[in-house]
């Protein structure tokens, strides 16, 4: 007959109780609680050594989250273990989506023989540095720096390798954005050396303006006294030629051109005094060009200013330019050195900005607007774009190439309108092609 299984498994426990043996029982009890101690205390101890594991492996996540460089572990047969976020984001993919893929698959096909070069290198325990090239999100070659270290386990075995690409879009829009500061450095650096030539030469005009004035006032001084005396030596000559009569070698008056020398000199003496009074009024305007002080209100034609500063520049200019005046002749009460400037300022661009054109055109036009004298300067160049019309009166810009504009005279021009005669300066395009300079002035500037 079966025995049943509670009398086939005795304990020694049961034994022990069987025999009456109370000091066995004791000493069983008091292991099995040593037992049961050291079983809590090494749960506790693994508990928090999981925990500590948990947060170590939480605290590598959010590292290789954070970091902007990309990172990628793999196996030495080049079997994908691990990516960061920074990878996935670049090929817009699944964080840990390509874990398991080959690692040639990553590249683009001009990088393969790099990523073949550098398995190579760690696989013979060294580290490696190249360039290679990703396609991101948009289907575009991004290009990145790689450097590849051997990945070696507990026991120091070689077991795979890590890549960290950092990429180098940003460093070389970094790389161009600091070599286009230092470009516009350098151009401002000449600007401020060009611009202090041109006060330089501010300061010699006014020099030279100051001792030419003393001979040509010298001059034109002379030239009404040569008048007065041809006057008076053709009334003598005449007066001669009548008590004399007969007596006069009329031969010899016309051997010598008597007759002719005395009608060329009035003509001769008006054009040396009209000569003199022009030299005379462009040493004025120079020296007013050149001044920096501020000079005493004037009633001036506006008409007349902006004819013989228009007629100034187009004189002396190297290229031929249909210049045209056109409108009324307006009297305001302002500065008349300041407007002067500023015209010649205005025409110069204009005419700079015609240069290689075939047929360059400047229209200069005053009218009147309500309490306002207008003065326009027209040209047909290329105009001003949208982004130049927002600076364009910024200290130091310029669209010149370099050696050929200050970037200043625009501005200086703006302010002299704007602040010193309480007008305005503005600037648009016109529906022909090209730019038009318009300036505001009020009749009588009210300047403290």
């Amino acid at each position: 007959m079966p025995i049943a299984l509670s009398q086939q498994i005795t304990s020694p426990v049961t034994d022990v109780m069987a025999d009456g043996n109370e000091e066995v029982w004791v000493e069983v009890i008091q292991k099995m609680d040593a037992v049961y101690a050291d079983l809590l205390h090494y749960q506790v101890e693994l508990e928090e050594k999981n925990t500590a594991l948990e947060e170590a492996q939480q605290f590598i996540r959010e590292v290789l989250s954070s970091m902007s460089d990309v990172l990628v572990v793999c196996d030495l047969s080049g079997c994908i273990q691990q990516s960061n976020l920074a990878l996935s984001q670049l090929q817009g993919s699944v964080e840990n989506g390509l874990v398991g893929a080959a690692l040639t698959t990553v590249f683009n096909q001009s990088s393969q023989t790099n990523i073949n070069m550098c398995i190579e290198s760690v696989r013979n325990g060294d580290t490696a540095e190249l360039e290679v090239s990703i396609t991101d999100a948009k289907g575009n070659a991004s290009p990145l720096v790689i450097r590849c270290s051997p990945h070696y386990d507990h026991e120091g075995v070689l077991v795979g390798m890590v890549l960290i690409g950092r990429p180098i879009g940003e460093l070389r829009k970094a790389y161009n954005d600091l070599n286009k500061t230092h470009a516009e450095l350098k151009q401002a650096q000449a600007q401020l050396v060009q611009a202090e030539k041109m006060a330089s030469l501010g300061r010699l005009v006014a020099g030279v303006a100051h001792e030419l004035n003393n001979p040509i006032s010298f001059v034109h001084s002379n030239m009404f006294a040569i008048k007065k005396y041809g006057y008076r030596l053709r009334e003598y000559i005449e007066t001669l030629h009548q008590q004399l009569g007969e007596h006069i070698d009329n031969d010899l008056r016309k051997k010598l051109k008597i007759d002719r020398i005395l009608d060329d000199i009035p003509s001769l003496v008006d054009g040396g005094l009209e000569g003199t009074m022009r030299v005379s009024t462009i040493v004025q305007d120079l020296r007013r060009f050149s001044s920096s002080h501020r000079e005493d209100k004037t009633t001036f034609d506006v008409l007349d200013v902006a004819s013989k500063a228009a007629k100034w520049v187009t004189q002396t200019a190297t290229m031929q330019v249909s210049l045209s005046i056109e409108g009324e002749h307006l009297l305001i009460h302002s500065y008349k050195g300041f407007v002067h400037q500023v015209l010649i300022n205005l025409i110069q661009n204009s005419m700079d900005a015609m240069e290689g054109e075939n047929a360059p055109r400047i229209d200069v036009r005053c009218y009147q607007q309500g309490n306002e004298a207008v003065i326009t300067v027209k040209d047909y160049g290329t105009g001003v774009s949208i982004q130049d019309k927002l600076k364009i009166f910024d200290p130091f810009f310029t669209t010149k190439d370099i050696g050929k504009g200050t970037g200043l005279g625009l501005y200086v021009s703006y302010g002299l309108i704007v602040e010193q005669c309480k007008g305005r300066l503005t600037v648009d395009n016109h529906m022909d092609g090209g730019a038009v300079f318009t300036i505001a002035l009020p009749y009588n500037a009210d300047i403290s």
